[in-house]
């Protein structure tokens, strides 16, 4: 069952965020899942300073917003496993997508989807993501959301129900993770926790148009890179292989020794160069895409142990920072993998958004202690430490950044942050 709401909610003030000029924020961690927008987005702010709307959301969630034109699209879920220690009825779980107006934070609409009977059940580890963690994409005509074993969903920009494809039910851990991802054509879903494999589906039906499997444990969201002759290729990150695929066909055209242990952050790239992490030894890989067959001896530039399991880098003037899940803000040097730098983040909890930056300035999102803001160098220099919200509000999600605004969703409300003054 699929039904949509039409609501209108949300606290403004006067200032309109949205630029015809500025970049969209159409997938999970932007353009390229670089992470990087330029813009002009504040250094400090709080409950009372530099938030230019708040809107109540129907349920919790860990994806992080997207956005395209005047429009912002993320999930939630709600009826069931709000709480551990009261779950509630596990038939009235429902899965949601939700469009906010941008300028003013009003809801237009919510959508609602019944899961699938294989959704697991809630345990401690799940509640701590939710069953609405992968991060929707958009484009022109649609928008295209995850959720895990109870598939791919797609609604038109006004909320009209498009089509939903399963693409496997099974589950492991945490939940679902990987992000659907737009290529022409195509919905291309890594679906490795559900069915050992990968998906192309056709954006206008959701039908089936490739499928590739043995993709072995990766949670990661799949990236396109162009390379030097002006073809696409289609890289992802899993167990013990990095794999160079045709993202219109599926076919592999190239792997490369990797990490010894499942894999949770995408892949960055600059042009065909690729920074592919993950591993609980926190390993981290340079390598060139391009080339053709086991490209181990050829393409590897460098490993080293350092990075994250669970969060993306981010690579900006020459270096890779993270917002470490351990808690830990972390810089290598792109060239050689050196260690620029290693501090504590303000938490002892663990951290799930991955870092973001307007080119000047780093965003580290903690859970629990507000958004650390970064010198994007390779000195440490903290900037500032900003808190929103209650004490008992969490900020699993990975921000986004649009136009001059840092859109910073927790498990209860979307904030707008930009400046106001």
């Amino acid at each position: 069952m699929n039904r949509v709401l039409v609501i209108c909610t949300g606290f403004v003030l006067t200032i309109n965020p949205s630029s015809a000029q500025d970049a969209g924020w159409q997938r999970f961690r932007g353009a390229d899942a670089a992470g990087l927008n330029t813009a002009e987005i504040p250094t400090t702010w709080n409950d009372e300073q530099n938030v230019v709307w708040k809107t109540a959301l129907p349920g919790k969630g860990s994806s992080s917003p997207v956005v395209f034109g005047d429009r912002i699209f993320l999930t939630a879920y709600t009826g069931y496993g709000l709480d551990v220690a009261d779950a509630g009825d596990r038939s009235q779980l429902r899965l949601h997508v939700v469009c906010l107006d941008r300028n003013s934070g009003k809801t237009l609409w919510i959508s609602e989807t019944e899961p699938a009977a294989e959704e697991q059940e809630v345990t401690k580890r799940v509640a701590d993501h939710g069953y609405s963690s992968p991060t929707p994409c958009v484009d022109e005509k649609a928008v295209y959301a995850s959720f895990g074993p109870s598939g791919v969903v797609a609604f038109s920009h006004d909320g009209e129900f498009l089509w939903r494809r399963s693409v496997g039910t099974g589950t492991a851990g945490f939940g679902a993770a990987a992000s659907p991802i737009v290529f022409e054509d195509l919905v291309i879903m890594n679906a490795s926790i559900e069915d050992d494999a990968i998906y192309g589906l056709d954006r206008v039906t959701g039908e089936v148009r490739w499928r590739t499997s043995e993709i072995i444990r990766a949670w990661t969201t799949p990236t396109i890179v162009t390379i030097a002759d002006g073809t696409s290729e289609l890289v992802i990150n899993q167990k013990g292989r990095v794999l160079g695929l045709d993202p219109r066909t599926g076919s592999q055209l190239w792997s490369c020794d990797g990490i010894q242990d499942y894999v949770v952050p995408c892949v960055v790239a600059d042009g065909a160069t690729l920074y592919c992490s993950g591993g609980r030894t926190n390993r981290t890989l340079k390598i060139r895409a391009g080339g053709r067959g086991d490209v181990t001896a050829t393409h590897l530039e460098w490993k080293v142990d350092r990075g994250a399991n669970v969060t993306s880098p981010l690579l900006v003037n020459g270096h890779l920072f993270w917002a470490h899940d351990k808690s830990i803000a972390l810089c290598v040097r792109a060239s050689d993998g050196e260690e620029m730098f290693r501090e504590r983040m303000p938490t002892r909890s663990r951290v799930y958004g991955s870092v973001v930056s307007d080119g000047q300035r780093l965003f580290l999102t903690t859970r629990d202690s507000g958004v650390l803001v970064l010198a994007a160098s390779p000195e440490y220099r903290e900037l500032a430490l900003n808190k929103l919200g209650s004490e008992e509000e969490l900020f699993n999600a990975t921000p986004a950044i649009v136009g001059d605004t840092l859109l910073l969703r927790s498990d209860r409300f979307l904030y707008c942050i930009a400046k106001t003054n």
